[in-house]
């Protein structure tokens, strides 16, 4: 029976809470991925992260045991840089409010980063970054107000940390919305500059978009109309899954990554069971139940 790496020749993973959590991989992702590599399917970590280059993220994944070089790594800052690219002529100014690797995305292609409104950027791009504070979303606020272009690597109001849930690059995004009535153009998830990016970046003609969070990676995936798979290792629960609107529905469900090397109908067992038809956008019959796992066998998502 055919799998779904032999289905797809790119795999576009999230990382927190897909690859790994808090800092620590979860577990059978690195064989399941080299195994989905055996069988055609390519891994490309698409991050929202703004603050990491892939070079570091790549070193991270490695260290981990997860395969990874930094050609297989795109980041929010790179498709939020090449949106710019797009719009406004090589040497344009470009006020950055983020961490040095957003500043370098900037100038990578063919943009000037600056620090300071009074040297008149044509546009903003913010990320996140542990540093910014008012000086800096000051300096955003004044460009924003004399016209400058705006684009935001992405909207998470949120950061997971080993402390908790932290204030994220949307709640900077907010604080400059709420200052100047204005609305960024997006790069990341769930928006879809980033995943059409990573396709291109990798040539892929049968992606399949692998992620733990309705609302980022399996909306932008809907999004995109890309297939999708969702695995219950992170942020959105079986749940979630269950009330979620059509919009934010993926296409296949697993318990985790070993999903990816699956035939269509998805083994795993715990105390609960979940039943989804696997189809994409509908799930007319799927409900929840409490079950004991079955001795000797799995519970399933069912077909």
């Amino acid at each position: 029976m055919t799998t779904l790496a032999q289905t797809h020749d790119a795999l576009l993973l999230d990382l927190d809470g897909t690859v790994y959590l808090g800092g620590q991989p979860i577990d059978h992702v690195a064989p399941a991925l080299a195994r989905a590599a055996v069988l055609g399917a390519r891994s490309v970590f698409v991050t929202n992260n703004a603050s990491r280059p892939p070079t570091e993220v790549a070193q991270a994944l490695t260290s981990m045991g997860v395969a990874a070089e930094p050609d297989d790594v795109l980041t929010s800052p790179q498709a939020a840089a090449a949106m710019l690219a797009e719009r406004h002529p090589a040497g344009a100014k470009v006020l950055v409010i983020g961490a040095p690797w957003l500043e370098e995305s900037v100038r990578q292609v063919g943009l000037e980063p600056v620090r300071l409104a009074e040297e008149n950027p044509v546009a903003v791009v913010q990320g996140h970054s542990p540093d910014t504070g008012w000086r800096n979303l000051a300096e955003g606020c004044i460009a924003l107000r004399t016209g400058a272009d705006w684009v935001a690597c992405n909207v998470d109001s949120t950061l997971p940390t080993d402390r908790g849930m932290l204030p994220g690059n949307g709640s900077m995004v907010a604080a400059l919305v709420a200052a100047t009535g204005l609305h960024p153009r997006v790069a990341g998830k769930p928006e879809r500059p980033l995943l059409d990016a990573a396709v291109r970046q990798v040539g892929s003609s049968r992606p399949l978009v692998v992620g733990d969070r309705l609302d980022t990676d399996i909306a932008c995936a809907v999004g995109a109309s890309t297939p999708s798979l969702m695995v219950l290792t992170g942020v959105s629960t079986a749940t979630d899954l269950l009330a979620a609107d059509p919009d934010h529905r993926p296409t296949y469900v697993a318990f985790d990554m070993r999903g990816a090397q699956a035939p269509r109908r998805l083994r795993f067992q715990c105390p609960l069971r979940i039943e989804v038809p696997m189809c994409r956008n509908r799930m007319p019959d799927a409900r929840l139940a409490r079950r004991s796992p079955v001795e000797g066998g799995d519970d399933l998502i069912k077909d």
